[in-house]
């Protein structure tokens, strides 16, 4: 199977992260690892594996990419309006780099699904929400949807248009009635070991809950108690439900 690695630059962060391509055919998803996750980091916890299947069948094109967090997020010396602003410059490498080098890869502009595990669960819905017209579906496992729980100081412009649970709340209008239009969220999570200690079951009922309210798309999926905020429960959770959607 195709398995090819890409540098792709960015001034604005100051380095090359990767996006590591698998797969020849097939619908394209944008995947992210876990919090200050590498773009490999998919593959060797068995995400690809997981789906394999689909891969092999020409059905799907995996894209993981390199992560930011460290850079951005995870800067806890910085109050959360400036990690946002910093969050803001690896969207835009996204945007600006990586949908174009998929859309090339691809032949052409495809309807792109985006994908996460835990703090990429965050990015997928995130980056969904605010670029529906390139990422019309989200695939979100044990996600956090409200940043606010990160940290300190101003939460600012930045801040509440990157903060899902906060930024769709707000959303109403023409806006509201496009992402209605345009947008499907599937949000999973188990009940067992850490969903409740990282925050991802409750999130994920609230964030559910308010994509029910609005209007929106969204299927909420919650697994059994025996299954926990792991590596494992992603793998089986991407394998069941990726198939419907490619």
């Amino acid at each position: 199977m195709r398995r090819d690695v890409v540098e792709l630059h960015s001034p604005e962060l100051g380095w090359a992260p990767r996006v590591i391509a698998h797969g020849s055919y097939g619908r394209p998803v944008l995947l992210f690892p876990t919090s200050e996750g590498r773009a490999e980091d998919v593959e060797h916890h068995g995400l690809v594996d997981a789906v394999r299947p689909l891969l092999d069948a020409g059905r799907v094109k995996l894209y993981s990419v390199d992560s930011w967090d460290g850079g951005s997020w995870y800067r806890r010396d910085l109050p959360l309006e400036e990690r946002a602003r910093l969050h803001e410059a690896y969207e835009r490498w996204l945007v600006e780099g990586v949908v174009p080098f998929v859309d090339a890869d691809c032949g052409g502009r495809q309807d792109m699904a985006v994908a996460g595990c835990s703090f990429g669960a965050y990015h997928a819905a995130n980056l969904a929400l605010r670029r529906a017209d390139l990422f019309p579906l989200a695939l979100c496992f044990s996600g956090v949807y409200d940043l606010s729980v990160l940290g300190w100081g101003e939460r600012g412009t930045s801040f509440h248009l990157n903060n899902p649970l906060w930024s769709l709340g707000a959303a109403e209008g023409e806006h509201l009635d496009w992402l209605r239009s345009r947008l499907s969220l599937l949000l999973v999570c188990g009940q067992g070991m850490w969903e409740d200690t990282t925050g991802a079951l409750e999130s994920t009922r609230a964030f559910g809950a308010l994509c029910a309210d609005k209007g929106l798309r969204v299927e909420t999926d919650l697994w059994g108690h025996d299954v926990p905020h792991d590596w494992p429960s992603w793998r089986a959770q991407l394998a069941h439900h990726l198939p419907r959607f490619v």
